[in-house]
């Protein structure tokens, strides 16, 4: 089943409605004419006209009240019919992840899910308007032909050449707006992220360089622009030609019919309205292409919804007596990382250390499973990650970032959406962010907008949001904005306090209870100490705090071990000095 259909099937039982609407009001306008030729011979005959003129206003006013009735629905197809896809697609977009959607820039994916679905949200309606289109003119021939055979063979004759004007039209939009919304998408989605790296581009200077990549595609754009209207102004040019050709043929021989006394006058004013419903299938051009604008935008939207979502399994964390957050990496391939075999104990603080470009951002994203390895298995406590289910999986792991993305309403939003206030403050706290956010306008309640924050402020928050994991805490180079005091704060709560060359592993108990007993707290410095972090760093006082450094080069495990082994070989040392 094609996007467009499934598009249009959803309306439901508002496709019927629309249906039956629009036939109703088809058999008004066909009935109609036919009516006032009755009341014209009538009236030429002396007879009694109001009883049908009482009719044909009948008739007239069911038209009108079918015609309401057909907006109305039309208008809620479209807006319901928009909303469902929009769900559905933004959805899809979430669930598949950052490894399905790299291929599309945020622009396009803003471009689809919000003018493209509206197009396709258009597809019943403009389907039902297409079809109602038709069924006059094809009426009309039925009933000409009904009056007089001679009367149908000069309509046909005309009515033909605009159909098929109607199909070239059809074939050729269709054609020339999926190029012109490509195009669009391509501007769209530079101009994105043009508008996010704007201090970038002033500070550099480079406006002009920048406003002709953004446009670069505004040629295309502007090629397929021109190629729809000269589309749309041919079939017009033929349709204006065709339609009153038509119409003069059918008077023309009406008139001869009449003379010779084969029709009334009534029957040639009822030829002759049949014929100007018939020639209005050239006007049909402007439904033909809401309907070409609706399946290119089904056909923009199946893109994204076709996109494979990250599947997760139904297991649970694993309750283990020996410490939890045990991660392996087993024969793991994935990107510029080879046959990655690596054990990390539970518990531990990991730094994970390595030049640029040697894979410790990878790394990292296979941890908390952000990406799936090409080959091989990631496991947390045993078990694979893609058998854990995603309700278990996530509150276990935790990720912060270089450059966080906050995202909410209010800074508590951005911590933590719907969680209980101390919960948050709790994370804040222990993220050392706190202090900075109760100094906001509304603290924590202030709105995101209004909450301008430095790098390191930000990245604080990201970190405040991943610090409630249970098992696992991934750290991808998240404090390399922080200044030198707050870093020191920060590696004190992740590292548990730890006096320089770390803590040994023996001094927590397996159920995470510190050495004085006390129970670890979220909020506390000691609370990381009960779960594994995995820390990209560049600095070597931050490895040399960890429990354990892995040093990779060119994707593969150069080494493993204390900060202080692994110093005595030069090109370890080169790593910090690069």
């Amino acid at each position: 089943m094609s996007a467009y259909t499934t598009v249009v099937r959803h309306a439901g039982i508002r496709l019927p409605i629309l249906s039956l609407a629009a036939l109703v009001s088809a058999a008004v306008t066909l009935a109609v004419p036919d009516l006032l030729g009755a009341t014209v011979d009538a009236a030429a005959a002396g007879h009694g006209v109001g009883s049908r003129l009482l009719a044909a206003g009948a008739l007239i006013a069911v038209g009108v009240l079918c015609d309401m009735a057909s907006a109305y629905t039309a208008a809620s197809t479209t807006a319901g019919t928009t909303a469902w896809l929009r769900q559905r697609m933004t959805r899809r977009v979430l669930d598949a992840g950052p490894a399905a959607t790299d291929a599309f820039t945020p622009g396009d994916l803003l471009s689809r899910v919000c003018a493209n679905a509206a197009d396709a949200g258009r597809a019943a309606p403009g389907l039902v308007a297409a079809l109602a289109g038709v069924a006059p003119p094809a009426g009309s021939l039925v009933l000409l032909a009904v009056i007089d055979p001679w009367l149908a063979a000069a309509f046909l004759v005309g009515t033909a050449g605009v159909a098929f004007v109607l199909r070239a039209f059809t074939r050729d939009t269709s054609r020339v707006l999926r190029a012109y919304l490509e195009a669009q998408g391509r501007i769209v989605g530079r101009l994105v992220e043009s508008l996010a790296g704007i201090r970038t581009i002033a500070a550099a200077g480079t406006a002009a360089a920048e406003r002709e990549r953004v446009l670069a595609d505004l040629p295309a754009l502007g090629a397929a622009g021109r190629a729809t209207w000269r589309v749309l102004a041919r079939s017009t040019f033929r349709g204006a030609v065709l339609g009153p050709a038509t119409l003069a043929a059918v008077l023309a021989v009406g008139g001869l019919e009449l003379a010779r006394g084969r029709l009334t006058p009534g029957e040639l004013f009822a030829a002759g309205r049949y014929a100007s419903i018939g020639t209005g299938l050239g006007g049909l051009t402007s439904v033909f292409a809401g309907v070409a604008r609706s399946r290119a935008g089904a056909a923009r939207a199946a893109e994204l919804l076709a996109l494979t979502e990250v599947e997760y399994g139904d297991e649970a964390v694993p309750a283990v007596s020996g410490g939890a957050g045990k991660l392996e990496f087993r024969a793991v391939s994935f990107g510029v990382l080879r046959d990655v075999d690596l054990t990390l104990p539970p518990g531990a603080a990991v730094a994970v250390v390595g030049p640029s470009g040697s894979g410790k951002s990878a790394l990292a994203a296979l941890a908390a499973r952000l990406r799936d390895p090409e080959y091989g298995d990631v496991l947390l406590d045993g078990v694979p990650l893609p058998r854990i289910a995603h309700g278990d999986l996530r509150p276990a792991v935790g990720c912060a970032f270089e450059r966080p993305a906050l995202i909410g309403a209010t800074v508590a939003d951005a911590i933590a959406p719907g969680a209980l206030r101390p919960s948050v403050e709790a994370a804040a706290l222990a993220a050392r962010a706190d202090a900075f956010v109760r100094r906001l306008p509304a603290g924590y309640d202030t709105l995101l907008a209004e909450a301008p924050m430095s790098g390191g402020e930000a990245q604080r928050i990201g970190l405040a949001r991943a610090w409630p994991a249970t098992r696992l805490l991934v750290l991808d180079d998240a404090t390399s904005s922080l200044d030198t005091a707050t870093e020191a704060l920060i590696t004190d709560a992740l590292l548990g306090g730890a006096p320089p060359g770390g803590t040994p592993l023996d001094e927590v108990r397996p159920d995470g209870v510190l050495p004085n007993g006390a129970p670890p707290d979220v909020a506390s410095p000691e609370g990381a100490r009960g779960r594994t972090r995995l820390i990209v760093t560049h600095r070597a006082a931050t490895a040399g705090r960890a429990d354990l450094v892995v040093w990779l080069d060119a994707g593969r495990v150069r080494g493993v071990g204390r900060h202080e082994e692994l110093w005595q070989d030069a090109e370890y040392r080169e790593v910090f000095a690069a």
